[in-house]
C-alpha cells in the first residue's frame, strides 16, 4: 500500500462516498426537478423513471450525508443493477456498446459500500462514537 496515502484511506472512503452521492443525486434532481437540465420528454412520478428518479435522490441525499449508509447502499446497487438489466443490456452484450457502464459500476461501488459502510465523515459514525461514548 502507498505510505503516503495509507493513513488516509478511510478518510478516503468517506470522500468517495461523498463524490458518489453527489455526482448520483444529480440523476435525481434532473428527473424530478429538471435540474441542472430539463429532461428531453415529461416524467410520470410512478413510471418506472420517475420511482427511480425518486430513489436516486432521496437515497443520494441520505448517502450524501451518510445515514443510513449500508442499506440505502444496498437499495441503490440494486436499482443500478436493474436498470442496466431493463434499459442497458437488451442494447447489447458489452456495456460500453451499450452505454450501461456508469450503471455498472454505480452497481459496484453502492456494493462496495454496502459492506465498508461510508467512513468516519458519517452521520452513522457520529451516532456510533456518540453511542459508545
Amino acid at each position: 500500500m502507498n505510505p503516503i496515502l495509507a493513513p488516509w484511506s478511510s478518510q478516503l472512503l468517506s470522500v468517495l462516498r461523498i463524490v458518489t452521492a453527489f455526482l448520483f443525486t444529480a440523476h435525481g434532481t434532473q428527473k424530478l426537478l429538471d435540474f441542472p437540465v430539463a429532461r428531453a420528454f415529461p416524467l410520470e412520478l410512478w413510471s418506472l423513471a420517475g420511482v427511480a428518479g425518486m430513489l436516486e435522490l432521496v437515497g443520494g441525499t441520505l448517502f450524501l450525508i451518510g445515514l443510513f449508509t449500508r442499506p440505502v447502499a444496498f437499495v441503490m446497487s440494486g436499482l443500478m443493477a436493474f436498470a442496466y438489466f431493463i434499459a442497458h443490456a437488451p442494447q447489447g452484450f458489452w456495456p460500453i456498446v451499450n452505454r450501461g457502464e456508469l450503471a455498472v459500476l454505480y452497481c459496484f461501488v453502492f456494493l462496495y459500500f454496502a459492506a465498508a459502510g461510508g467512513g468516519p465523515w458519517s452521520i452513522d459514525q457520529w451516532w456510533r462514537e456518540r453511542r459508545n461514548g
